[in-house]
């Protein structure tokens, strides 16, 4: 292709070639939402959130704007799992699937639903995770941890396959 220019933008994607290899990254796209968001000034955090920490109604609080929030949890679910047929190319031969969930029983100060959360890894590498409500008022920690049980092994059977 004589005609063009070298690849710099593919699908979204910052492309670079050089000798010896040829990469990927998403560093215009995250700087993109960083400015759309406000979110230059915040630290980067080894976690998403402190496990250490308890949420709790706040009653004087200013009400959320649903579609703000929607925009930054759309855009960052993008960023994270837009392109995941890279992954195989990346991962060297250890492609081991490991997983993890846990349920925290009505932990939840307002209205007494449960929490649970799962991690996901291939080898040493996480590619996914997430920490959920539960939709409906368990009655005992073995029910809490049923219910997320079955949704755990759903996706995994749906990842096996």
């Amino acid at each position: 292709m004589s005609m063009m220019r070298e690849l710099s933008f593919f699908l979204g994607l910052q492309v670079r070639q050089l000798e010896r290899g040829t990469y990927t990254n998403h560093v215009k796209y995250t700087k993109e939402l960083e400015k759309k968001f406000g979110m230059e000034r915040f630290s980067p955090a080894s976690s998403p959130m402190s496990s250490s920490i308890k949420l709790d109604k706040d009653e004087d609080g200013q009400r959320a704007v649903i579609t703000a929030c929607r925009g930054i949890i759309g855009s960052l679910l993008y960023l994270t799992t837009n392109r995941p047929d890279i992954l195989f190319v990346v991962f060297d031969s250890n492609f081991n699937l490991i997983s993890y969930f846990d349920v925290d029983y009505a932990d939840c100060k307002v209205d007494k639903k449960s929490t649970s959360g799962t991690c996901k890894f291939f080898g040493d590498h996480l590619y996914s995770w997430y920490s959920k409500k539960q939709t409906s008022i368990e009655t005992s920690t073995g029910e809490a941890k049923y219910l997320a049980a079955g949704s755990y092994y759903a996706q995994l059977l749906w990842i096996q396959q």
